[in-house]
């Protein structure tokens, strides 16, 4: 397992960059997740409005305006901080070792700071500069959805991970209270589905305020939005994050099978749990767990991919809005389900029953998705009508 990316790039290439260090594989992995899942996004918006499914909004704007001083000061900050603490990381002069203690401290390079942020605000200037008028003008364009898709990504992300955080720590509410700090800063401890839940309403109403069909872009969303979770799982398998199953001592009953997707004992994990291994140099990422375990994180990612095709197949026999973004509720919540039967979670007492919050979850998503199935056609009758008079 590799904790951050210091170690991937000396592993694979025999290179020794320290200030990797602070970059964390899982959240790099699960990162780069979101690029195929949004490009695929796009995609189907663009199909979607080449089949006249979805339309255009008209939004009235002023061109040649003087630039906002607040805009040209929030990108002064906005560089400073990249330059202070992304791009300040290749100049520091000590060795850092831990992402957290880093970002969270004032620790970084104050004149590269200063240096891009003045780049940056300058920039801002001269190009509002060379694009202003004597007289600003207004004028009325045409937005079609998938132009949104940019800004209701980075919505989604902010949301989802401020969700997943809450979800975590609510999962694990006496840990948090015994050391509330280091818990809300924690790379770990993150619940996937409470991050899901926050996303969907943030851009619910994202969508709401700019009066995108959202069903319909929904639906545009469902397929991207598994391939997404099944690839963000290698993350967690790479870094070893916790998101594995129980213990599966068991010998590997089918040959064909390789034995590390039958269990696996995660070395080097990041959250440094189980038996100290001799002689190993990786700071103090030196742990395996005792007893193997069932690799779940790839049995998700090989779930996701396999629902994602069904999904990919049967979205264009499907046009009712509202029908693929029930049946990817349900799959999602499907998944879930299952593989919370081998997965290590926080669980539950109420009235003898036992769940984790992700079984709780999944069964109120699953429900959410037949509901939404069969009120589909009612909301397909009170659809939006079209500029040229078309529904």
């Amino acid at each position: 397992m590799y904790p951050n990316l210091y170690y991937v790039i000396k592993e694979l290439f025999g290179i020794n960059v320290p200030f990797l260090k602070v970059i964390s594989s899982a959240g790099f992995f699960m990162a780069l997740a979101f690029i195929p899942g949004a490009w695929l996004w796009g995609y189907e918006l663009r199909r979607k409005e080449k089949n006249r499914e979805l339309t255009y909004i008209t939004k009235t704007i002023t061109i040649g305006k003087r630039t906002l001083i607040k805009r040209v000061l929030l990108h002064l900050i906005l560089g400073f901080l990249a330059g202070f603490k992304l791009v300040g990381l290749l100049f520091t002069p000590y060795e850092i070792t831990d992402n957290k203690e880093y970002l969270f401290s004032w620790k970084g390079n104050i004149p590269v700071g200063v240096l891009l942020g003045i780049i940056w605000a300058t920039v801002t200037l001269y190009v509002g500069y060379m694009q202003r008028l004597y007289r600003p003008e207004k004028k009325v364009i045409a937005v079609y959805p998938h132009e949104y898709v940019p800004k209701a990504i980075l919505v989604a992300a902010i949301s989802g991970i401020i969700g997943a955080k809450v979800f975590g720590l609510m999962e694990n509410w006496n840990a948090f209270l015994n050391d509330p700090i280091k818990n809300i800063f924690a790379s770990t401890g993150f619940a996937y589905l409470g991050g899901f839940i926050v996303a969907t309403f943030a851009m619910w109403y994202y969508h709401y305020k700019f009066g995108v069909q959202r069903m319909r872009m929904a639906d545009a969303l469902a397929p991207s939005l598994m391939l997404s979770y099944g690839l963000g799982r290698i993350g967690c398998q790479i870094a070893g994050d916790g998101d594995w199953g129980i213990n599966n001592p068991n010998p590997n009953p089918y040959g064909w099978l390789p034995s590390w997707l039958w269990s696996y004992d995660y070395p080097h994990n990041v959250l440094r749990k189980g038996i100290y291994m001799q002689d190993c140099t990786w700071d103090d990422y030196c742990n395996k767990l005792a007893v193997p375990v069932f690799p779940t994180p790839l049995y998700e990612l090989i779930l996701c991919l396999f629902l994602f095709a069904i999904l990919m197949l049967i979205r264009k026999q499907i046009r009712m809005a509202g029908r693929i973004s029930a049946i990817y509720l349900m799959f999602a919540a499907i998944e879930r389900f299952t593989i919370e039967k081998i997965r290590v979670d926080v669980r539950y007492d109420f009235w003898g029953f036992h769940p984790t919050q992700a079984e709780m979850l999944s069964v109120f998503l699953f429900v959410c998705g037949v509901f939404l199935f069969f009120i589909a056609p009612k909301l397909n009758a009170n659809r939006v009508r079209k500029p040229d008079g078309d529904v």
